[in-house]
């Protein structure tokens, strides 16, 4: 029998919570598909940080490098807050794996389950056709550059006496957003072959080079693929106008952080988009939500990003499509069978279609078993 080792990593908040749906998910599929899946669980972010002092130990990073691939559920929250740059913070937690790794290629899948157009806050009109694949560049620009706090700086305070000032870089080198053009090319050779090249070239340096090289590429190797450059500005509104225009979005780390957050609104909520994190290393895989310490504990979180997560998983890792078509498909016919979480409710939800955390796992557990 076929093995797959995933390295767990549940995290913060809600984080250990949808982490059991995917498990009892993952067993579902082994089941059917007749694979076995491996855990290992190890910590990041916050809860590392409370453990072991920083956000990143250095047996989770080994347990990430020795796994087939790596599952995120969230990180983060209020107690780990702080504007000071000497105390840890979990987000470099996560900034921290995806460098060491060398997972540079975010890909944030947008799609609206027939089900959920009403979930969402555009008209239906606006919604017909949304498909797009976001990609985001993610071991450079901003998050990664160089970055400093001074004090004391003559000029830098109120009334131009001494104060503070910091900085941050956006730094990006040619071979960065060659690699992640290219994956955002051949991505759209599989789709409907257009590309968003998403940048600030009216402002930034950075944004200039990015769509020299963008264009470079395009003429060598993928004349075949419609190049369309977008300025980040417009693009944050045209998601909002006129959706179904994107097929595959390419652009920097922080736009890309941004716009997919905006995107995911499309479906209904942050609690329906995955994604999938590759390059050089152990894949990882995650939900694009945050912790929701909100409602940590209490069993009303939706699992669902988290499953779909592992659909990607599924595809991109173990090759498994037959088995990520199952899962999609029982995502589907849960949804369409009008069962909600709290966050995909409304009005028009009755009382007993509405079901928490556990409760949706095992309705997607048990589709995938019986079909």
């Amino acid at each position: 029998m076929t093995t797959h080792r995933i390295c767990l990593l549940p995290g913060d908040g809600i984080g250990p919570e949808i982490t059991a749906e995917a498990v009892k998910v993952l067993d579902a599929i082994g089941q059917a598909e007749g694979v076995a899946f491996e855990f290992t669980e190890a910590l990041l972010g916050g809860i590392a940080i409370d453990e072991t002092g920083t956000p990143l130990p250095a047996e989770t990073l080994k347990a990430a490098s020795d796994a087939d691939a790596v599952l995120l559920a969230a990180i983060g929250g209020p107690q780990w807050d702080t504007t000071d740059p000497a105390k840890p913070r979990p987000e470099q937690g996560l900034l921290g794996i995806r460098k060491a790794l060398g997972l540079y290629a975010n890909l944030r899948p947008v799609k609206l389950f027939p089900a959920l157009v009403g979930a969402s806050a555009l008209k239906p009109e606006v919604l017909d056709g949304v498909d797009m694949l976001i990609v985001r560049e993610l071991t450079g620009g901003l998050y990664f550059g160089e970055r400093q706090r001074l004090y004391d700086v003559a000029g830098a305070g109120t009334g131009g006496g001494p104060g503070q000032r910091a900085f941050d870089t956006m730094d990006y080198r040619e071979f960065e957003v060659e690699r992640i053009a290219r994956t955002a090319f051949e991505a759209a050779r599989t789709r409907s072959g257009r590309v968003h090249s998403v940048d600030k070239a009216n402002v930034l340096e950075s944004s200039r080079m990015w769509r020299e090289i963008v264009h470079r590429l395009h003429a060598e190797e993928f004349s075949d693929i419609e190049l369309i450059d977008q300025l980040v500005d417009n693009t944050a509104m045209q998601l909002i106008r006129w959706p179904a225009q994107f097929d595959v979005v390419v652009t920097e780390n922080m736009f890309g952080d941004i716009l997919s957050d905006e995107a995911s609104m499309l479906t209904g909520s942050l609690g329906m988009l995955a994604s999938a994190s590759l390059g050089d290393g152990s894949a990882l895989y995650e939900p694009s939500h945050g912790s929701a310490p909100d409602i940590a504990g209490q069993g009303v979180a939706n699992p669902l990003a988290m499953l779909l997560s592992v659909e990607l998983m599924l595809r991109h890792s173990f090759g498994m499509n037959d088995a990520a078509e199952r899962l999609s498909s029982a995502i589907e016919q849960v949804l369409a069978e009008g069962w909600r979480t709290a966050d995909i409710a409304d009005e028009t939800t009755s009382p007993d279609k509405r079901v928490g955390t556990s409760a949706m796992g095992d309705m997607v557990a048990s589709r995938i078993q019986g079909q």
